[in-house]
């Protein structure tokens, strides 16, 4: 058996393309455009990439896109009086702040300090705390991509049994969240955990985001289950720079029922569903009506 892979590109073309089509016709019926800012603090090259990306893929979908990069000793109180003007401008209705921050600003307090309405990557606490108790919230884009993938592939989430390899506040604990809300079984595992193989072997879906290159094998999934692989890990292979996921793909493709590759599989649909959250967030503070994106749609309108 061959696994069905899981096209990330493919699905994150339909997210944007249905986030375009809506944001088109909201402008055409409101004169309103929904407006993305992204702050970057420092010069970390893969954040100047996700950045560019970011930008260029928000003007594409239709939006405005509001860059703030600032150096690297900007001081806390610089940084916040910035979230402080951007919660209050009218043109802006997502804001997202790279991490990693500079060592000496406390993430936690940049964080929160976004409004929750505008908070499109979804790490506020108030939106932590919605979607933990099963409210209507901005979800994190990568465990959302990870749920409208996984949807694609399974109807209904009821009696189905869901390992999250990882437990961090930007994929673990939410993902395990999401899949509780839709009605599975749910088991955590992380790097303190003892049992993982036998954990796994029970899974009819796995997501893994553990930052452990080929850390999940062959012999730990159960035969059909459904693998997402969220680890993006760069290495040396035969003498060359790679990028491979948690996940022995090579292998585990040959048991399960369906996987994500690496690239090319959750990494698009991160920035996607960003775009998406962007687009609900203004439909919220406008009033307007908020329709969840699907993967399948015919007619994103």
């Amino acid at each position: 058996m061959t696994a069905q892979l899981i096209d990330g590109k493919s699905y994150a073309a339909a997210v944007r393309a249905g986030v375009a089509q809506r944001s088109a016709a909201l402008h055409a019926r409101t004169g309103l455009t929904p407006g993305l800012a992204v702050v970057l603090v420092g010069q970390d090259p893969a954040s100047e990439v996700y950045v560019r990306a970011r930008g260029k893929q928000a003007v594409e979908a239709g939006m405005r896109s509001f860059e703030h990069r600032l150096p690297a000793d900007t001081q806390a109180d610089d940084l916040l009086g910035l979230i402080h003007r951007l919660n209050d401008d009218p043109q802006v209705h997502g804001i997202l702040v790279q991490l990693p921050l500079p060592a000496h600003l406390d993430s936690r307090a940049v964080i929160n300090a976004i409004s929750p309405a505008k908070d499109v990557d979804g790490f506020h606490i108030s939106n932590v705390g919605m979607v933990g108790t099963g409210q209507d919230a901005i979800v994190p884009c990568t465990p959302l991509g990870c749920m409208m993938m996984l949807r694609h592939h399974h109807a209904d989430f009821r009696g189905l049994t869901a390992l999250v390899i990882g437990h961090s506040n930007i994929v673990g604990k939410p993902m395990a969240r999401l899949l509780l809300n839709a009605d599975c079984t749910v088991m955590v595992a992380h790097k303190s955990s003892t049992n993982i193989p036998e954990l796994a072997r029970m899974a009819d879906i796995v997501v893994v985001a553990a930052g452990v290159p080929g850390l999940v094998r062959a012999e730990w999934i159960k035969p059909g289950a459904t693998v997402i692989d969220v680890g993006i890990n760069r290495i040396q292979r035969d003498g060359k720079p790679a990028l491979v996921g948690d996940v022995d793909f090579e292998n585990v493709r040959h048991v399960a029922g369906a996987i994500t590759p690496v690239p090319g599989g959750v990494g698009p649909m991160t920035i996607a569903c960003l775009l998406a959250n962007t687009l609900s967030a203004f439909c919220h503070q406008n009033g307007l009506e908020d329709q969840p994106l699907l993967l399948d749609e015919q007619d994103p309108t």
